[in-house]
């Protein structure tokens, strides 16, 4: 089982886009039927490899999410069964849809992580994830970051979001936030993540995996 950098997990399963730690794919269906009947068979073929992807069911549409949680990464066992599902999709009559693909992380900006982290745990019942970070236990609500800072901020709310979408998605996301009324805070750091915010000065980062390794 090799661990794969970001920019080899994005091109060793095409089709499938990595965000956050994971190789996503969402589809599209006739009807709830068929997408039903692909979920079943996609629990076989993962069965078979001792996979446990996780899987959404929602109307017409499934969403799959692969990754490795013993090293937080994706592997090849994950690729494997990323390659297998998209020729499942393709024999189906599926349709990939990466431009449904979002994960939406919560940004706490703090001096000392260590003082506000257990509240969080606590209120939010989650799971640490390392020594920043929590996340639930069920894969259900958005992971919490906390962000180290370097001088107090008492003049900005200390909460953003971190909107993380499919590399080939991020320009658009970016555009139409603009065009919808928000406005350009700093793209330093583009593609990993560029800062916008509303007009009440509230902020967003869209996020990518490039320019991480």
């Amino acid at each position: 089982m090799v661990e794969l950098s970001r920019a080899e997990a994005s091109a060793a399963a095409p089709g499938w886009r990595y965000l956050l730690g994971r190789l996503h794919l969402t589809t599209e269906w006739a009807d709830f039927g068929e997408a039903a009947s692909f979920v079943a068979v996609v629990a076989e073929l993962a069965g078979a490899l001792d996979h446990h992807p996780e899987v959404d069911l929602r109307g017409n549409r499934v969403h799959l999410a692969v990754g490795t949680h013993e090293v937080g990464a994706v592997t090849s066992r994950d690729v494997t069964l990323a390659n297998r599902v998209s020729v499942l999709v393709h024999e189906r009559g599926g349709h990939p849809v990466p431009t449904a693909l979002t994960e939406v992380e919560i940004a706490i900006d703090t001096m000392d992580a260590t003082a506000i982290l257990p509240f969080w745990k606590a209120v939010l019942d989650y799971a640490e994830d390392g020594d920043d970070a929590l996340i639930d236990p069920q894969r259900i609500g958005p992971p919490v970051w906390f962000q180290q800072l370097h001088e107090p901020r008492d003049v900005r709310n200390r909460i953003h979001l971190d909107v993380t979408v499919a590399h080939d998605v991020a320009e658009r996301r970016i555009a139409t936030a603009l065009a919808s009324g928000g406005r350009l805070v700093s793209d330093a750091n583009a593609p990993a993540f560029t800062v916008l915010a509303d007009a009440d000065g509230n902020e967003a980062c869209v996020c990518t995996w490039q320019g991480r390794d």
